[in-house]
């Protein structure tokens, strides 16, 4: 039994083909049923908007071909020829631990990729298309990831500017109880008013020079004041921070319309800026803008590829173990036919002395035991050096000297 990945993802196929190569429940369902009838009984399906791929285990070599095929005629129209990647074995178990830990994702080290494997997974065993096998593998690939997760805390180094300014901000002034401004309405301006709320501001204004389009934000942050843009300097006078995130071509916060009178604290996230440089040569006035952040984005993201580095490595040793007990459950069928060799053996033999000897009911149980013991001595040795083999080639060769050998 061989462990295998077929599918698509961001590093090879653009967006407009990740979009049509997305499954959708049904599809699956359609996929796991396909598979089942050429004999690949065990699969989870990943997709996300990232990736759309097939882990799967399979007894032959034609089976790999075939797997493929029904991933390819999945998606009629769309040639997958240039995309597609194909993983197996060692390899294929690797991959898989790396994309539940995020190392595989296109932010490095991100979690949410961990609860869709656990997702894709409880929609196999809920369908009847799993087993041992696929359960062991993708279980060690989520504790591995988990285990990641908390040693290195990779996701702990943000990427997004608008939350490194928010947590710049949060370092400068502290944002808990203060009174918060935000200019513009756009998708910026949005997360800004999301982590905000994160860190508890005590009141927050918001304004935009699309008055209509601002109305919109008080669907997802219903608590938030709304005002007309015209009115922003006024509100500025009451407020300890001010949040500018808007697409507009010129600056919206000049020095000339506005004098603070008490500390103050300006996060400028547009490009072309919006808060008027001069200030920062105010002394009531921090200045927090773009070039300051993404200098802290780049850092991270370098702190983040060191991270991935050491995560790897770590999945090299939870790796071996899972490789260890894949390799020795390959021995399962020949070990299991042992034993039943071994409980027929005893069977015949208790039940032939049973016949010959007046043995009351303690004295069966006795025979019954002693016999099976006997037999299981016998094996141990030879069960414990069939877990042990380290190639699939010795496997195979010593399976069919032990079928021989017992006749099984």
């Amino acid at each position: 039994m061989e462990f295998g990945v077929v599918g698509i993802n961001y590093k090879k196929a653009q967006l407009d083909v990740r979009d049509k190569t997305s499954f959708t429940d049904g599809m699956k369902l359609d996929f796991l049923e396909k598979a089942a009838s050429i004999g690949v009984e065990q699969m989870m399906i990943l997709s996300t908007c990232n990736r759309s791929e097939v882990y799967y285990f399979c007894e032959q070599e034609k089976q790999r071909i075939q797997i493929q095929t029904i991933y390819e005629e999945m998606f009629p129209g769309v040639c997958l020829d240039q995309y597609l990647i194909t993983l197996f074995g060692k390899e294929a178990i690797a991959y898989l631990f790396r994309i539940a830990a995020g190392l595989e994702s296109l932010v490095l080290g991100e979690n949410q990729i961990l609860g869709q494997v656990k997702e894709a997974l409880e929609y196999s065993v809920t369908m009847g298309h799993s087993g041992k096998e696929l359960n062991k593998i993708v279980r060690d690939a989520v504790t591995c990831a988990k285990k990641i997760q908390t040693k290195l805390k990779i996701s702990e180094k943000p990427l997004s500017v608008s939350y490194v300014g928010i947590q710049r901000l949060n370092e400068v002034c502290g944002i808990a109880g203060k009174n918060v401004l935000v200019i513009g309405s756009g998708k910026t301006a949005t997360l800004a008013l999301k982590y905000i709320f994160e860190y508890q501001a005590k009141h927050v204004t918001a304004c935009s020079r699309n008055y209509a389009h601002a109305r919109l934000l008080r669907e997802e942050f219903p608590t938030i004041q709304l005002i007309p843009y015209e009115e922003r300097y006024g509100v500025m006078e009451e407020c300890d921070i001010v949040i500018s995130a808007t697409a507009s071509p010129h600056l919206v916060v000049r020095r000339d319309g506005f004098s603070p009178t008490s500390p103050l604290v300006f996060l400028d996230l547009a490009t072309p800026r919006d808060i008027d440089m001069a200030f920062a040569k105010e002394p009531l006035v921090e200045l927090i803008n773009l070039d300051e952040l993404q200098t802290i984005v780049k850092e991270n993201e370098e702190e983040r590829k060191k991270l991935v580095k050491e995560g790897r490595k770590l999945i090299e040793e939870d790796l071996e173990e899972t490789m260890n007990w894949f390799l020795s459950s390959r021995m399962d069928p020949t070990i299991a036919s042992l034993q039943q060799r071994c409980n027929t053996i005893v069977e015949d033999s208790y039940g032939y002395l049973n016949r010959k000897m007046e043995l009351n009911q303690r004295e069966q149980k006795l025979l019954r035991k002693v016999l099976n013991a006997s037999l299981q001595r016998l094996l141990r040795e030879p069960i414990r050096e069939l877990k042990h083999l380290n190639t699939k080639d010795e496997q195979e060769e010593f399976k069919k000297l032990v079928e021989q050998l017992f006749q099984i």
